[in-house]
């Protein structure tokens, strides 16, 4: 009897252990998911014209197909317009929504240049930008115009964007609609200072403290931006979407010990969906519409890292940006 009763007491711990285990699990991904208050958003945007980077697959494709449903027009900006293409149709297909395609590939200044003066041509305002592309921890890359790929990529072809369509955002706020940019950076924001020494890392380089650096100058950027534009009715949040199983991280899954982790990803990561709503919820809720230069994470305002609210660094990084892109001698 006895070594029955001890028998039955493991097995009976196993299973609890098992439970709790399952029950802390799931509790974990209900967490990760996050609020989401992007799209138990009510509001429609019929008659409004949302431009978004990179959202043919992953959080901007998720993005571009919640406004499109809202009964905004969307312009999808992406490097591959076969990509692109094949996005916008599925989201029409979804929604019934009007989604377009331009070729934009921001890690080529001319192309940024061509796509974005094609829009100052073609189109009468631009209400809500929404900078969402990116690359992440990819090998030592150069841009077109060789600036390190992922400050190249992830800012200045960004802020040469930004920049450049600025006449038809400040059309739409002079229509009466207050205009929201809103730049996707990461936590990552806090894992390493801008190496204004060497910030296209020449002497060496390290894909994280590159891909750090890039999303630090995302926060950096939406803080002078929202600074520079405090006299308007445009604005302008740096948001981290959280942790999303998307193909921005294929470089990290290149390596062997990263692949053992790939199908935990699915399970334990955000989805597009809930990688959006902190996007969406910038975009859309009237409660933050004047808490320009804010840093939102799972839609709710957090601190950014203190490196991110340097003045100094602010402004350095905007005079460094135009001499880079070309908007200043």
């Amino acid at each position: 009897m006895e070594g029955g009763a001890l028998a039955g007491a493991i097995i009976g711990g196993i299973i609890l252990f098992i439970l709790v285990v399952a029950l802390l699990l799931f509790f974990f991904m209900r967490w990760m998911k996050g609020p989401m208050k992007g799209s138990n958003n009510s509001k429609a945007l019929n008659g409004k014209l949302v431009v978004i980077t990179g959202a043919n697959t992953g959080i901007g494709k998720a993005t571009a197909e919640d406004l499109a449903k809202r009964g905004a027009r969307v312009i999808i900006l992406c490097r591959s317009v076969e990509k692109g293409d094949e996005a916008a149709a599925e989201i029409k297909e979804n929604t019934g929504g009007q989604v377009e395609v331009r070729r934009l590939d921001l890690a080529s200044l001319k192309s940024v240049r061509e796509c974005a003066e094609a829009l100052v041509a073609s189109e009468d305002k631009i209400d809500i930008l929404i900078n969402n592309a990116g690359v992440m921890l990819c090998p030592h890359w150069k841009t077109e115009d060789g600036f390190d790929m992922q400050f190249g990529t992830n800012h200045l072809g960004h802020f040469l964007l930004t920049e450049m369509l600025m006449p038809l955002i400040r059309k739409s706020e002079a229509s009466g609609f207050h205009p929201r940019i809103i730049i996707l950076s990461s936590l990552a924001h806090k894992g390493a200072p801008i190496n204004w020494d060497d910030i296209n890392y020449e002497k060496s380089y390290s894909a994280i403290a590159a891909y750090a650096q890039s999303k630090l100058a995302n926060v950096l950027h939406a803080k002078e931006l929202a600074e520079r534009l405090s006299d308007t009715e445009i604005s302008v949040y740096a948001v981290h979407p959280g942790a999303v199983d998307t193909e921005l991280g294929r470089h990290f899954y290149n390596k062997w010990w990263a692949k053992l982790f790939k199908p935990c990803a699915s399970r334990l990561f955000k989805q597009p969906i809930h990688g959006a709503q902190t996007t969406l919820y910038c975009a859309l809720d009237d409660s933050v519409a004047n808490d320009s230069g804010k840093y939102y994470a799972d839609c709710r305002e957090t601190r950014p890292h203190s490196r991110a609210l340097r003045k100094e660094d602010q402004k350095r990084l905007w005079d460094l940006s135009e001499k880079f892109v070309g908007l200043k001698e």
